[in-house]
């Protein structure tokens, strides 16, 4: 039996991450919501840690950052007024670099993330953030119909576990891995270790 291939390398798909300089690095809902309470993901430390470094290159490299917060009503979930929906302290945006607040999985869906691309020139994305089945999935998706190309730094993501619908429960590492899984075949380079650069 030959080994699994994803749609992009049947059709020859260059599949090398790109330059960190001359991408948009977009960080996707990295908020205290997920450290914490019922959204709180058991890898978050760690894609923290991988998504603070991606920056800090980034910074240095002259790429473009866009950061996504989610935003929820007043007193709820992702409550942007609270500790709760604010971005973590060490991915805290600096001055001039875009805060974009969205209200679906999708990051372009009701916001102006499309025209703030566009304004920057730059087809590569590279995404980062939380969490990797739903709003980096959404996004990562939503970025192909528009025509960018879009990489997933893989340990910059993370998840949480799900009910499987029997009772029972899939793992966040699992639900992570099938993700990235999925938006490899057609929808995102998935980069990993030090592939970005």
């Amino acid at each position: 039996m030959t080994a699994a291939k994803t749609l992009m390398q049947l059709a020859g798909i260059d599949l090398t991450p790109p330059r960190l300089g001359d991408s948009c690095l977009v960080l996707i809902d990295i908020q205290n919501e997920y450290l914490a309470g019922p959204l709180a993901l058991p890898d978050a430390s760690p894609a923290i840690a991988r998504a603070t470094a991606l920056l800090a290159r980034a910074r240095e490299s002259g790429a473009a950052i866009i950061h996504i917060a989610h935003k929820g009503a007043p007193g709820s979930l992702f409550d942007r007024s609270a500790e709760r929906g604010a971005i973590v302290a060490p991915l805290k945006p600096l001055p001039g670099e875009s805060v974009i607040e969205k209200q679906l999985p999708n990051a372009f869906a009701g916001t102006d993330l499309n025209a703030q691309l566009a304004a920057t020139g730059r087809k590569e994305l590279v995404l980062a953030g939380f969490m990797t089945h739903m709003c980096i999935s959404s996004t990562a998706r939503a970025a192909l119909d528009l025509g960018f190309r879009t990489t997933i730094d893989a340990d910059g993501c993370a998840t949480r576990d799900l009910p499987d619908g029997t009772g029972g429960t899939i793992a966040a590492k699992l639900i992570h891995d099938v993700a990235l899984a999925e938006l490899s075949d057609r929808f995102a380079i998935i980069a990993r270790g030090n592939a970005l650069a």
